[in-house]
């Protein structure tokens, strides 16, 4: 080699590229990956039901109007629905485009959901810790560490209940909380942000707005989670910001000016108006009551977040534990039993916790080996009793797992109704399900801030008339005259009255579809 010659030698193998090291996924990416393929499979197998009416509905109203939609239910102006959200809003533009119906548009719905809510869970713990393990913990945990009965609500995170929800709004709202949470609890712990504001005290604002307005999006896509979202937001700020200097204090209070500027600014709805509204209160307060059964193995988690408090009492899951605690209780002893809405959240401090804890390398001491293995015990013993049946195929079901509910569809019947014309069912699944394919409802089956509830109150009253074994056919004319109705959609228990003219009926369920108004 002659002096001043620098000879390289060759890159073999996969490092041939420039030289660097072959991609590896981490554990979360591969473990996310199947998680990802596994659920959407399993939320595609099981047809929606519950509340996937209403949120069709809703699509298919902006898919009819999009700047102005009718109620997502009823033949009535849908001004000051709150269901007319950013995300619903992008739901009926992409059904216009597409010609899909509200149906597909909420399936397809699902796996997107899926994506934010699981992206934005790897983010949020990286933030609460480095270990490579944390992720795929916190995931096992907030999946499996539920109850021993099932919890079945909008925005309940356990396998079963994903399996009916993926494609709700709510799912989509945990998700961007999630990374909401991650971004936030980024800036509150890097000091040296400080730094960046400067001289001018520009630079670094606009992320501090952008953040501003990820949360008003969660609070117009799902009030109640924003609830949460907010909470988070409070205690990762508290448990991890210093040097509460005037230049720190201005930028978060750009991201809540921000938050609630861009909140106020929505066209469809008030979202402030919704705190004093109570018209779903009632419906939730079994929220509370089935709470024992269906959180306690969530309280496995009380050591591993009991450790990280007596390190720290700001720390930030102890302080959002707190917080949602305190707001539960508020939504109990008030009777606004909505706020219970956040049990779900409330669950996640206890459980990312535990997947923390648990994710420290090896070896372990004697304590954090009985936490992991009473924590293994927990999940086995919520997969077995409730979790099981979202993802294990019946065909291969070794001891008959508790299944998701199978609801009907009704597209049998929807084929002969026009859109937006007027149903009276005695169904409850024709009921929440009708209308997502277009029609209308007499009396709606949920609550809206768009439809005074004396007014709701007042159709479910008529209707029951309407069905009433002693009506008399000029009674029902008259109910008929009154909502425009054309068509009955009945259960086999209730009888078709005289003047109606069956065109339809369903052999799984023996339901009947039956006209009556105009040409009945």
């Amino acid at each position: 080699m002659s002096a001043g010659v620098l000879v390289r030698r060759p890159v073999r193998g996969a490092t041939a590229l420039r030289g660097r090291r072959p991609w590896r996924p981490t554990p979360y990416q591969a473990a996310g990956f199947l998680f990802f393929l596994v659920m959407t499979l399993a939320y595609w197998a099981v047809p929606l039901c519950c509340d996937a009416g209403q949120h069709a509905a809703v699509v298919e109203r902006l898919k009819a109007d999009l700047l102005h939609p009718r109620h997502p239910m009823a033949d009535l102006p849908g001004e000051g629905s709150a269901y007319y959200s950013p995300y619903a809003v992008a739901q009926g533009l992409f059904a216009r485009l597409t010609g899909l119906g509200g149906w597909e548009v909420v399936r397809l719905a699902g796996p997107l959901n899926l994506l934010v809510l699981l992206t934005g869970l790897g983010r949020f713990v990286r933030v609460l810790s480095p270990r490579p393990w944390a992720p795929v913990l916190a995931l096992g945990a907030m999946t499996l560490l539920w109850g021993t009965e099932r919890a079945w609500w909008s925005g309940y995170l356990g396998l079963m209940s994903m399996t009916g929800n993926l494609g709700y709004p709510s799912a989509f709202a945990i998700g961007l909380t999630f990374w909401a949470w991650a971004l936030t609890g980024a800036r509150a712990r890097d000091e040296r942000r400080v730094r960046y504001v400067g001289p001018s005290g520009l630079r670094g604002l606009p992320g501090y707005a952008g953040l501003g307005l990820l949360y008003a999006l969660i609070l117009l896509v799902h009030p109640i989670t924003a609830v949460a979202a907010a909470l988070g937001a409070a205690a990762l700020v508290a448990g991890w910001q210093r040097g509460w200097r005037g230049p720190v204090v201005g930028r978060w209070a750009l991201t809540g000016a921000v938050a609630v500027a861009a909140a106020a600014l929505w066209p469809y709805f008030d979202v402030f108006a919704l705190a004093g509204d109570g018209s779903v209160d009632g419906m939730h307060r079994v929220l509370y009551l089935e709470l024992p059964g269906e959180f306690w193995l969530a309280l496995l988690g009380l050591p591993a977040l009991w450790l990280r408090g007596r390190a720290s009492a700001r720390d930030p899951l102890v302080l959002m534990f707190a917080l949602d605690c305190a707001v539960v209780a508020y939504g109990w002893f008030s009777g606004h039993y909505t706020y219970g809405r956040i049990l779900g959240l409330t669950l996640v401090p206890l459980q990312f916790a535990l997947a923390v804890e648990l994710a420290a390398p090896r070896p372990w001491g004697w304590w954090r080996r009985a936490l992991g293995s009473v924590a293994a015990a927990g999940a086995l013993l919520g997969f077995l009793t409730v979790q099981a049946g979202a993802v294990v195929p019946r065909t291969l079901d070794p001891v008959g797992f508790e299944q998701p509910p199978h609801w009907p569809t009704y597209a049998w019947a929807a084929r002969h109704i026009g859109p937006g014309e007027v149903v009276i069912t005695d169904g409850y699944y024709a009921g929440h399900a009708i209308a997502g394919y277009g029609p209308n409802l007499a009396a709606p089956a949920w609550p809206d801030p768009s439809l005074d509830e004396r007014e709701r109150g007042r159709r479910v009253a008529d209707v029951e008339t309407y069905l009433a074994p002693g009506s008399t056919r000029a009674e029902r004319a008259a109910i008929v005259r009154r909502y425009d109705v054309r068509w009955l959609l009945l259960t086999r228990w209730q009888p078709v009255p005289e003047e109606a003219v069956v065109v339809a009926w369903s052999e799984r369920t023996g339901e009947v579809l039956a006209r009556v108004g105009a040409g009945g």
